[in-house]
């Protein structure tokens, strides 16, 4: 099943809600992700991080809608279903798995800050084009994201964007 097809796209965005750094590095818009998927916005709006280190943590409250078996990307729901996909890097898919520690299972409810995935990025850079992380928000509809925050940021960090 493709990227595209696993989220509808029909949720109603909601306007503020909390929504937190999930990768320690540097935020960056979404054309700046090197593939056209996302940063033309295929899979919706977003921003990617360019990670200093590699783990994921949960960025909202809500639950784990779904973990690819390649463990290389996670959606998240929230409680308003506002779908979020965390896509760690380029190209990581064909990796298969290896180098990425998955800690949720499917349906998991989660809070933010809780520790997804770890990373081992010093193998996996070497593996892939980027390790850009683009993080896609897939049912906005019309809506898009604007950043509030640039430049460096640590997990945890809030109000780092806003639901136009």
């Amino acid at each position: 099943m493709g990227l595209k097809n696993l989220f509808k796209k029909s949720a109603k965005a909601a306007k503020s809600f909390d929504f937190y750094m999930p990768i320690t590095g540097a935020l960056l818009p979404l054309e700046k992700v090197p593939d056209p998927v996302f940063s033309e916005k295929m899979m919706g709006d977003g921003f990617a991080i360019e990670p200093t280190e590699g783990k994921v943590y949960a960025p909202i409250a809500g639950t784990v809608f779904s973990i690819f078996p390649t463990k290389h990307a996670i959606a998240l729901k929230t409680h308003d279903d506002l779908e979020i996909l965390i896509h760690f890097g380029i190209d990581t898919v064909a990796l298969g798995g290896v180098g990425f520690t998955i800690h949720i299972e499917k349906d998991q409810p989660i809070t933010p800050g809780e520790l997804l995935l770890e990373v081992n990025i010093e193998a996996v850079k070497t593996q892939v084009p980027s390790l850009i992380t683009p993080i896609i928000f897939t049912n906005l509809n019309q809506s898009t994201i604007q950043l509030k925050k640039n430049g460096h940021l640590v997990h945890g960090e809030g109000d780092i964007l806003e639901i136009k």
